[in-house]
Order: structure tokens, then sequence, then C-alpha cells
């Protein structure tokens, strides 16, 4: 007996129905992919600095400048634009563009010249940034072959196989933090903070740490004082509900806290993704439709001095582009800057403005005295 032939409409049920399960399938296996290669760091990592390096130790009475500086991954140009912030921008840079911006920020840096560096947002040949080792062109244009003006320390604070959204996707993203140094440190530490997305949201997510440098700090004859300069790189959370920022900072507080009972000269910075409660931030008013920053209360700490500079906004909106924006009405933020332990004095802050061109924050130099 003859089978009847399908009917169109039966056919066309029967391939939308592949169609479905091979989407389905490709869903889950992405997912079992993602779960099976999920970046799970341990709570410290430490690692160790060739020891045939000799770099000079800090002092006491001696002025340091440190600059922080998140170079948004070198895509975050004036002319850009992003889908987290209200904007539509996925991939936002050319490479070409990549690589102008971070060679005007290596420009920059070398032009400042500071004895210490915090960058954030620095990629490891990542998609977004078109598989440039943001990290070791940095470091080799801020060392030459003979003569290295910095050790370097990388801690991941985001590394994933694929951020399967928007559309286009994300894709592959290793980025971090990365300290810059003229002093010698032995070795450095990554502390994982706390995460405040669950499984599936976390699988293509930041995993926010702190990075802890440690550089022996001597008397002015040379000798030892059994004290430590305990330099801070942080990026704190940014697109959570507010419940991450604060469990973040709870944990920075305790560990800046438990440094300073020990008598040793700290200095957290970075980006907060907060301001301080310390400082006045009305004149960059924040509209209802962009993105909200958190606020540290300082009241909280003790032996602390908490380092902003409101003279110049330290980030911008990414809700739109830069460059042909109405400057005068445009959504700025002060979100960068230092935590400062007592027994340093500090000289000179000053957020430096240049405007957005090279990426959506502005650098922040902090000028400090070890106090004997």
């Amino acid at each position: 007996m003859k089978k009847k032939p399908k009917k169109i409409w039966q056919k066309v049920l029967q391939v939308i129905g592949a169609v479905v399960l091979v989407i389905i399938l490709a869903v889950l296996g992405l997912f079992a992919a993602l779960t099976i290669t999920e970046y799970k760091p341990a709570y410290s990592e430490k690692a160790a600095v060739d020891a045939a390096v000799e770099m000079p130790k800090a002092a006491e009475g001696e002025e340091l400048t440190i600059l922080t500086w998140n170079i948004g991954y070198g895509a975050l140009g004036e002319n850009t634009d992003f889908f987290m912030d209200g904007g539509t921008g996925v991939r936002t840079a050319t490479k070409d563009e990549v690589g102008k911006n971070l060679q005007s920020i290596a420009s920059e840096i070398e032009e400042i010249d500071p004895d210490v560096v915090f960058l954030q947002e620095v990629d490891r040949k990542s998609a977004r940034s078109h598989k440039v080792n943001e990290e070791e062109a940095l470091v080799n244009t801020l060392n030459t072959a003979s003569d290295l003006k910095y050790l370097s320390a990388f801690a991941y604070n985001y590394k994933t196989l694929f951020v399967p959204y928007p559309l286009p996707p994300l894709g592959r993203i290793e980025a971090g933090l990365l300290t810059l140094s003229d002093l010698g440190f032995d070795s450095f530490e990554r502390i994982q903070l706390p995460c405040p997305f669950s499984w599936p949201v976390r699988l293509a997510n930041l995993k926010r740490c702190l990075l802890i440098n440690r550089i022996p700090v001597t008397d002015p004859n040379g000798k030892e004082t059994g004290k430590e300069l305990v330099l801070v790189n942080l990026h704190l959370e940014a697109y959570d509900s507010g419940e991450g920022k604060i469990a973040q900072t709870a944990m920075l507080k305790e560990i800046l806290e438990a440094e300073a009972v020990k008598g040793n000269y700290v200095i957290a910075g970075g980006d907060f993704n907060q301001t301080f409660s310390s400082v006045d931030d009305s004149m960059y008013p924040e509209y209802p439709d962009c993105w909200h920053c958190g606020e540290i209360d300082v009241s909280g700490f003790s032996g602390f001095q908490f380092c902003m500079d409101n003279t110049v906004p330290t980030c911008r909106s990414l809700d739109q582009s830069y460059a042909a924006a109405d400057k005068e009405n445009f959504q700025y933020y002060m979100i960068d800057g230092y935590i400062v332990s007592d027994n340093l004095k500090v000289n000179r802050l000053e957020t430096l403005d240049l405007d957005f061109v090279n990426t959506d924050h502005n650098p922040v130099l902090l000028k400090v005295t070890i106090e004997g």
C-alpha cells in the first residue's frame, strides 16, 4: 500500500521542527561548553616575579607618582557608543583604531612618567579588540629591549570562551587588570571578589578581583623597616542591581583596614564604578535614561583618605558617541580615584582632561609621600 504524499504544510512543519531542534541543540551545546570551560579562580592566586630583576624599593620620605586609567580595551574612543550603556555599538572599533588608541595611551603614560600605573580593561587577544594582546603591546612599548622601565603584573577579571549576546555577539573575551611599577616587588596576588551573578548569567560575565602588589619600604638609609607599600588595582562591579558593588566594597574595606592595622602604606586605585560620599559630584547630574553609578559611604572606613578630583569628570557615558555630542548636556561621572592610608601624605590629585579621545575614561594622577 502506497503512502500518501505529504502535504506542503506537513513538509513545512517538518522543516521548522528540524530547524528548532538544531537551534535547541546548539544552545544546549553552547551552555554546556561555557559551563565546562567556566573560569573559576581560587580566592587567592599568587605569582612570583623573576628574581633576577632588581628594581629600587620604596623609601620613607620619597614622593611617588601614581596613575590610574581604565583604557576601555582600546576600543571605546570618542566615536563609540556601547549597548550596555544604552547605545547600539558591540564591536566598537576597527583593529587600526585599537592600535592607535593603545599607542596614544602608551605615549601619555610615557610623558607623565609615573612610578606606578594601574590599568583596567586590558585585553588579551579578545574578539572585541581584534585579538590584539594589549598587555604585551603596552608593556613592550613602555619597556625597551635595553631599558626595563617597569615590572608588570596581570590578573584576569574577565575570561570566557564566548559571550553570546547581543547580535552580533561579543565572542571570546580575556581581559583584566595590569599594574606597572618602577619599584621592585617580589610577588603579586589576585584576590577574588564576590560575584553577584548566578548560573547561567555568570558564565559570560566578569569575575572581578583585586590585583595586589607588595613593595618593601626602607628608611632613608636603605634599611628595611618591616613595612610594605601595598598597591591595590581594582575595577568594581558595574552592571549589577547594587548588591555586587556593596559586597565587593565591603570586602575591599576589610582587606585595606587589615593592611593599615599592620602599619603598611596602602594605595587602592582604579575604577570603583561608584563615587565617594565625601566628594561633591553635583556638577555631574545623572540623567534618568543613563547608567547609574553607586556611592561608597566613606564614613564606614577608618584611617583612610578618599581621593577624587571633581574639577574634571573621570568617565563619560557610552549611550552615544562623544565626538559630535552636545558636551554641555552630556552624561558624565566621577568613578575613578584612590583610597589612601593616612600614613601617606597626598601632595597632588588631578584628573587629566584628555577629552575621552582614546577611551571613555580620563586618567587620574596622584602624588604621595611616604611618611616615616
